[in-house]
């Protein structure tokens, strides 16, 4: 992705063919793909096949990839999740990050979290500003956090104890424009961390 945001597109194509190459070794031995965050799903998904639209391990790595809210939401629905998820007490909003909405999935964060018994559970769908290495460049900062603040003041005004996005860059962005210390945790987590914490293992 740092080089897809910096339009190195021959960077974007060596690294595709080296991982793909990679990752279809274990696909043939029937693992699954599954990304941890939002503009990684997005590439191995989308990105790359748009890139490389005659490669047939980009196009089959492609057609294995899930991200992995979308997985758990998955094996719920075939094969149920395993019996102790426990309330999470002081609601959660969820920032449904740019890189999963471009994923055309729905918003599998919800749908996961949802499976918690009577989460009190709130979606911001807004453009955090990040936008990956935008975000943090010197030229292009201020403008990353002008963006961003309407989004933060959405999450605050939620008044929830938890924040979670799929995607972490964003998620820390926004917990910095908001400077709120009522919010549990220290910086936005992943989603699949408040499922964890449901089941009490974090």
């Amino acid at each position: 992705m740092p080089f897809f945001e910096q339009a190195d597109l021959q960077k974007v194509v060596e690294q595709a063919k080296k991982v793909s190459k990679d990752l279809l070794e274990w696909i043939d031995k029937g693992y699954e793909i599954i990304t941890l965050t939002a503009s990684c799903g997005l590439m191995l998904k989308f990105e790359w096949p748009l890139l490389l639209p005659e490669d047939s391990n980009i196009k089959k790595l492609s057609k294995n990839v899930s991200d992995i809210d979308e997985y758990i939401v998955d094996i719920s629905q075939k094969e149920g999740l395993a019996e102790g998820l426990e309330e999470i007490e002081g609601g959660v909003t969820v920032h449904n990050a740019c890189h999963a909405r471009a994923q055309n999935m729905g918003i599998k964060a919800r749908d996961m979290l949802k499976l918690i018994p009577n989460i009190k559970l709130d979606i911001v769908e807004r453009c955090a500003g990040h936008g990956g290495t935008f975000g943090v460049m010197k030229e292009t900062h201020n403008i990353a956090l002008k963006i961003g603040r309407p989004t933060a003041k959405q999450i605050k005004n939620k008044k929830n104890k938890y924040i979670a996005s799929d995607c972490p860059l964003a998620g820390k962005h926004l917990k910095q424009l908001m400077n709120d210390k009522n919010i549990l945790n220290d910086e936005a987590i992943h989603p699949i961390e408040i499922l964890a914490k449901a089941y009490r293992l974090v």
